[in-house]
């Protein structure tokens, strides 16, 4: 079980190495869409993509400690809330509330972006999502490294 643990906690904490790349790689283009609006589609996408390295970090830990993915139309959402829970004798929460409210701007603008031309992204909330993303990565980066602290400690993943 040991393996099982030590391998999954890599996987994590290379994902969240991911995270931050992605983060340094919104920030710089960031700077080149203030220059040419070409450049807005790439930030957009990075920003998508952030959330999307978070919510597969959110899903590894519901289907393996939760035990429990949600399911629906609202399963985005819904797992999001789920990591701020704490599952009474398997874990505590994984994030804080105001880490969650911060991804959940994340989340939605998530949806947005799959869902509409590059060419009606609108400049204003993404410079206000770019402008959060140091932040809110960090919040979650801390969060997600203080769970995974937990889990080295107490030892409480089980591989399905």
């Amino acid at each position: 079980m040991k393996k099982e643990l030590d391998q999954f906690c890599r996987r994590i904490e290379s994902e969240v190495s991911e995270i931050e790349k992605n983060r340094d790689l919104a920030l710089r283009r960031w700077q080149k869409a203030l220059r040419d609006e070409d450049y807005l589609g790439s930030v957009a996408f990075d920003l998508h993509s952030f959330y999307q390295g978070v919510e597969r970090i959110f899903e590894a830990f519901a289907k393996s400690i939760d035990r429990k993915v949600p399911r629906g139309k609202t399963w985005h959402k819904n797992l999001l809330v789920q990591m701020t829970e704490e599952v009474p004798e398997i874990r505590p929460a994984v994030i804080s509330e105001e880490t969650r409210v911060a991804l959940d701007s994340y989340r939605t603008f998530r949806h947005l972006a799959r869902n509409i031309y590059t060419f009606n992204l609108d400049a204003g909330r993404i410079k206000t999502l770019v402008e959060n993303l140091p932040d809110t990565v960090e919040k979650a980066c801390n969060d997600i490294s203080v769970f995974l602290d937990f889990l080295k400690k107490w030892g409480t993943y089980k591989e399905e």
